[in-house]
């Protein structure tokens, strides 16, 4: 058994937690913070998964929510590669914390992976920004 690279994102919202968990659990939204990776997606006919499109073309997400637990754990499959992304949010005071935790995936180089990772950083930045205007 061996033990692949991960990298975990977090941000700060000033959101209350129900609303941050609520507008993630819904992958409807995503294209509205997901910029730099999700450009589209829409529901299938399976209930539990998502068609997307991306920059590296067509993928597939299911979410795996629980509000009770702050769970946003999500499986991603494309034609390279396919992985669970854990992710959490979890209450801070009047706001929430949203953590995401990415494993590289054996067919990513290290430098593939920390340029992909590092692109998360503008999509955190965004979602911040959607939920803490006004009018959100």
């Amino acid at each position: 058994m061996s033990i692949e690279p991960s990298v975990t994102k977090t941000v700060t919202i000033d959101c209350p937690y129900e609303k941050v968990f609520s507008f993630l659990a819904d992958p409807a939204n995503w294209p509205r913070w997901a910029v730099v990776n999700v450009r589209s997606i829409e529901p299938t006919d399976d209930p539990d998964w998502w068609r997307m499109s991306t920059p590296l073309g067509p993928a597939g997400l299911r979410l795996r929510a629980n509000a009770e637990f702050g769970i946003l754990d999500h499986d991603y499959v494309d034609e390279t590669a396919s992985w669970r992304v854990p992710a959490r949010v979890i209450p801070n005071g009047d706001g929430a914390e949203f953590m995401i935790t990415f494993h590289r995936p054996p067919s990513f180089t290290d430098t593939f992976f920390k340029e992909q990772t590092d692109l998360v950083d503008t999509e955190l930045a965004i979602l911040k920004k959607v939920l803490e205007s006004a009018g959100e």
